[in-house]
């Protein structure tokens, strides 16, 4: 048998009529995206699909309802299509509108208040007065001539050395050749040198550095924040030192090691960092990402106002208290957030409905799922068959 022949058979096949659903949930699909939508029609007690109406027309789905006496609650959206359709096919049903919708909108609004106030974002940089900061006070280990290492340990050696051989009656030249030195550095350095002490050590390791000038500037640039050695060396470089980049990355870690910084530099919070902050249970929160939100609701009032009303929304989601959903309007118009104000208005002209889907339990939850289905039917049958077939495998596979 051919494909043709088994969709013909497949078209042919005797259908039977579902029993009316009690609680009927509905919602369009995408035909074809941006220009034709039909619409699904769910028991939400069974999770099965009912039917599948070619649009979305108001006279299209008030005549499959009047034609299915018995329909007592509908879930739907908000839209004004099938509010109208319901009120007219199933006049004593009761309409609950869609709160997970309701939620994602919110949290849509939410976001929109929050790239408003992006700039505030950020934790504020620190005031700069136009004097210069002080200058880091370095400890003597990195101030002072080193008077440790290897360098410095091999000077005391070469001294002991010296003046061993010098009173076992040695010569100066003698000695110098043993010990790979050049003779005047043995008769001047240290032979000369009564004892090992630090100016000797000093003498060679303590001499000037051509960064010396410029350290006064590394220490103020590293007091404000600043401990990128590359970064300090382009600064340096630019008002003129003559050396390399080594050398100043040498000096920069000596402040590091001198001082440690506890606290890494944070990352700045990104919009959808503090939307997810401000739509997440509190008690799911980290306590980093909840000082952080903190901070930033402190230093931004809207923010802080927009919290607030997204979390006493939850609060009547959570515990099924739609009747007190007038006051979170009022509250909302009043603190006058752009935003979650249009939100609030768009609520009123279908408030009863929201006011049940906050109340009871049905949701629009099982229309999504077989919404998912039907997509990847759609995809299977990319360009094979229209909507007569598509209704078919739907309900069969229902």
């Amino acid at each position: 048998m051919g494909p043709s022949a088994s969709l013909r058979l497949i078209r042919t096949a005797p259908e039977s009529a579902p029993a009316t659903p009690r609680v009927l949930g509905v919602d369009e699909f995408a035909r074809r995206k941006g220009h034709v939508y039909a619409t699904v029609l769910v028991d939400i007690e069974n999770r099965r699909v009912v039917d599948l109406l070619p649009d979305r027309t108001v006279e299209t789905v008030s005549a499959w309802l009047a034609a299915h006496p018995g329909v007592q609650v509908i879930c739907r959206d908000r839209s004004g299509t099938y509010a109208e359709a319901g009120r007219l096919g199933a006049p004593g049903a009761i309409h609950i509108a869609d709160r997970h919708r309701l939620w994602h909108n919110l949290a849509e609004d939410e976001e929109k208040t929050v790239i408003q106030h992006r700039a505030l974002l950020p934790e504020p940089a620190p005031v700069v007065d136009d004097e210069p900061l002080a200058v880091v006070a370095l400890p003597p280990a990195i101030s002072s001539p080193r008077t440790t290492g290897r360098l410095a340990d091999r000077v005391r050696e070469q001294h002991a050395t010296v003046h061993t051989l010098l009173d076992g009656g040695i010569a100066l030249r003698t000695i110098a050749q043993q010990l790979g030195l050049a003779r005047n550095t043995v008769r001047r350095r240290l032979a000369r040198a009564t004892e090992h002490d630090e100016r000797l050590v000093g003498q060679w390791t303590g001499r000037a550095s051509i960064l010396d000038s410029y350290k006064p500037h590394i220490d103020q640039r590293f007091s404000q924040g600043l401990s990128n050695a590359r970064r300090l060396f382009e600064e340096i470089q630019q008002r003129g030192y003559p050396g390399k980049q080594q050398i100043a990355r040498k000096y920069v870690h000596q402040l590091r090691d001198a001082f440690p910084r506890q606290d890494p530099p944070r990352r700045k919070p990104s919009v959808r960092d503090v939307t997810r902050w401000i739509t997440r249970h509190p008690d799911r929160l980290s306590a980093h990402d909840a000082q952080r939100m903190k901070e930033i609701l402190a230093r931004v009032p809207a923010l802080a106002a927009t919290a607030e009303h997204v979390r006493s929304l939850a609060e009547l989601m959570n515990h099924r208290r739609g009747r007190h959903l007038k006051q979170w309007i009022s509250a909302v118009q009043n603190d006058q957030v752009p935003a979650l104000t249009s939100l609030a208005t768009g609520l009123l002209p279908d408030l009863d409905a929201v006011v049940a889907g906050l109340s009871l339990r049905n949701s629009s939850g099982a229309v999504e799922g077989h919404n998912n289905k039907i997509k990847m039917l759609k995809r299977q049958m990319f360009g094979r068959a229209g909507f007569d077939l598509l209704r078919l495998r739907v309900l069969h596979s229902a």
